[in-house]
């Protein structure tokens, strides 16, 4: 665990996971395709919240865009993801989602997929998401959920927690953020015997694993993921494994 008391050793921490994180983003990345925005559930709800002219950012979407990605603003730690971005007409820029490097209100259109989970710093996060969106300005945030469901898969994929949605939902709202509409989301394998299998392959045969994750077992999530079904509000969460949330910047608060 990252320690979470000031210092030096937290400084120096930190820069490991960053580290190991982009080694093994770039090494995943180098060697996969764009997956077009149109392939995934989550298409018919990013046209409905399309700004005609806004502006709209991504954070962190490696080679798995939900946006579409001529003109959008992309933010990522994979120099190999961002190039591949770039060449397909997004705009891009190196970062992190703890300090991202725009201007407040940037943004009409803010996505954030499965990031803040990720992150030891979730509030810095959160922060930062709804610094850069402009007031009234769409958020797509997803988490998994409930610390009482975490498997190996959180594991695998490197997450820092499961969140239980009251501890969510009054986190979003101290960031100025409100939900309007959720929905059950996520691609977790159901078998943990799958997942198990997965990590010895990442664990030893690392290039394998991730040439077979790239053309197998991604468009095999891919053609089997259900219809993304919205509810107003919050949904009720028993059982459900992660959530997408579509919130909204409170308009009434302007970034300091």
């Amino acid at each position: 665990m990252i320690p979470t008391q000031p210092g030096l050793s937290q400084t120096r921490s930190e820069r490991r996971l960053i580290d190991n994180n982009r080694s093994f983003y770039d090494l995943l990345w180098s060697g996969a395709s764009i997956i077009e925005p149109q392939r995934f559930n989550t298409w018919p709800l990013v046209q409905s919240l399309l700004p005609g002219s806004g502006r709209r950012l991504e954070v962190a979407p490696g080679l798995r865009p939900r946006l579409p990605i001529e003109n959008t603003q992309f933010v990522d730690i994979s120099a190999p993801a961002l190039a591949k971005l770039r060449g397909r007409g997004a705009r891009v820029v190196r970062g992190q989602v703890n300090s991202l490097p725009f201007a407040d209100g940037t943004f009409d259109l803010v996505c954030a997929f499965d990031i803040v989970e990720h992150v030891d710093d979730d509030d810095g996060a959160l922060a930062e998401l709804a610094r850069v969106a402009k007031a009234g300005a769409a958020l797509l945030i997803s988490a998994p959920l409930h610390a009482s469901l975490w498997t190996l898969f959180d594991e695998f994929v490197g997450h820092r927690r499961r969140y239980d949605p009251p501890d969510l939902l009054s986190k979003l709202a101290r960031h100025h953020l409100s939900v309007e509409h959720s929905a059950v989301f996520g691609m977790q394998p159901r078998s943990s015997r799958l997942v198990e299998i997965g990590m010895w392959w990442l664990l030893h045969h690392r290039e394998m694993a991730m040439w077979w994750y790239n053309r197998a077992f991604m468009q095999l999530g891919l053609r089997f993921q259900k219809e993304l079904r919205l509810t107003p509000g919050m949904i009720a969460t028993d059982h459900v494994d992660e959530i997408l949330l579509l919130c909204r910047r409170d308009a009434s608060v302007i970034s300091s």
